[in-house]
């Protein structure tokens, strides 16, 4: 039956609840389950019913369409794609059309909704591209677009709250980027999207946890994060707009990270703690300043137990050991605050000094920098053999590795990818006090899996 359009415009707790959002996502769930690892059809005979199921999925898109008039265009040509590929025979999906035609970051005004619907993967989540919708939110409060028409300009970030998704993001992912979709070639990207509330959330839920388990006292100010969702994801939008606008920014080797390609997962692992810690170093920045306004200076206060506490206790210890350069970044925090006298674990009870934090974070960032700055002076492998000696100047590498013996140890005249092959999976393991801690935050870890910010803590 077809569906009448609504023209009354709906708040975000109608629209999930909307017959044609429910319809959307119901189709959109049942044709992922014909779909192969491509976005392809799996069975050529259930052609007939992945049609009628795209059919309902555009219905429902139509339906929905007058509650975006500001996606007009690329509803419009997500229709048009949909149906293409239905015509076609339902083979490896192309959406660019539709895709260059969404460009969220032209419409950063808080509180406005968006339809995204693409054969995508998600990272951190599922590595299909099969055909995903999601219902979001922006999120634009007014002193972030203060700072972002200033000093920390970042055209590209798009920050956004889940409404309602189909199952890839049922997941831990927490971006929305364009380069997962689906296309036949690939243009200049314009835009990348992280959903706050999803990132606050999980944070906020871990944090407690942690702290119960470590007898480790909160400062107030940071207590506080546990109690307030809206605090914690403006706290998390002031990061991430820094952290995202630093990948291109500042000495960086002469391949950067964000182009593709195979290298020692540790590498990663730097990359990421420099974007956050340059974030840190730009918060202590604005806490200091006598210009910055009160609600800034508390939300740049935040950031810095932010980058800690989600370092220290979520990233270190979730996921696999299997190169998980975001863990490793969590440990080499964990080990240079420890070894610079700033964190304690004493009597079965963490504590931190925070006066003197801020000195020993910007410590380390300095060094990275310092690492990078000299790297355009110096080939490939003996940046990457200088950013080694960074980390396991401060973590302990397995007892069997071999990047461990030195540069005598490495076949240094082969291929940079069998020298690559020479890291281990988990190159530098988790330290006994890591180990104690991931056996008792397990659960928690894996209980945020899904959540979102109407989720609760």
């Amino acid at each position: 039956m077809t569906q009448t359009p609504v023209n009354r415009q709906m708040n975000g707790s109608e629209l999930i609840e909307s017959p044609a959002w429910l319809s959307l996502k119901s189709a959109a769930t049942s044709f992922q389950a014909l779909q192969q690892k491509n976005g392809s059809l799996a069975d050529a005979e259930q052609l007939e019913t992945g049609r009628a199921l795209l059919a309902e999925i555009i219905e429902a898109i139509e339906t929905l369409s007058p509650q975006f008039p500001h996606d007009a265009d690329y509803l419009r040509r997500l229709v048009a794609d949909l149906q293409r590929w239905s015509d076609e025979g339902l083979g490896v999906p192309d959406f660019l059309d539709s895709l260059l035609e969404f460009q969220p970051q032209t419409q950063r005004e808080d509180g406005l909704m968006h339809l995204v619907v693409f054969p995508m993967y998600t990272q951190n989540g599922s590595t299909n591209r099969h055909l995903e919708a999601v219902l979001v939110q922006v999120m634009w409060p007014d002193f972030i677009a203060e700072l972002e028409a200033g000093q920390y300009s970042n055209a590209l970030f798009v920050p956004l709250r889940f409404l309602d998704f189909t199952a890839g993001y049922d997941t831990n992912s927490a971006v929305l980027f364009p380069e997962s979709v689906a296309i036949r070639e690939t243009p200049s990207f314009t835009w990348g999207a992280i959903f706050q509330d999803r990132e606050a959330v999980r944070f906020r839920k871990v944090l407690k946890e942690a702290a119960a388990i470590t007898n480790l006292q909160l400062p107030a100010e940071a207590a506080e994060l546990l109690e307030n969702q809206q605090l914690t994801e403006e706290t998390f939008i002031l990061w991430d707009l820094i952290h995202d606008r630093t990948h291109m920014r500042g000495d960086l080797p002469f391949d950067p990270f964000m182009i593709k390609q195979r290298m020692p997962f540790f590498l990663y692992s730097l990359e990421e703690l420099r974007c956050d810690l340059t974030a840190f170093r730009e918060c202590v920045k604005l806490a200091q300043d006598p210009q910055t306004d009160e609600h800034t200076r508390k939300n740049a206060k935040l950031v810095q137990y932010a980058v800690v506490f989600d370092r220290i206790f979520r990233f270190a210890i979730t996921g696999n050991r299997v190169r998980n350069y975001d863990g490793l970044g969590g440990q080499l925090l964990f080990a240079w605050l420890h070894q610079n006298h700033v964190l304690h674990w004493t009597d079965t009870k963490l504590s931190i000094d925070w006066d003197e934090v801020a000195e020993v974070v910007c410590a380390l960032g300095d060094a990275i920098d310092q690492l990078y700055w000299r790297s355009i002076d110096r080939p490939k492998l003996a940046h990457w053999l200088a950013a080694y000696e960074l980390i396991s100047s401060t973590l302990t590498p397995h007892p069997a590795s071999v990047w461990a013996k030195g540069p005598a140890a490495l076949p240094l005249t082969a291929p940079l990818r069998e020298i690559t092959d020479q890291v281990m999976d988990d190159e530098f393991p988790l330290s006994m006090f890591y180990e104690a801690l991931e056996k008792k935050m397990r659960q928690t870890i894996e209980s945020t899996r899904g959540m979102y910010g109407a989720s609760n803590v």
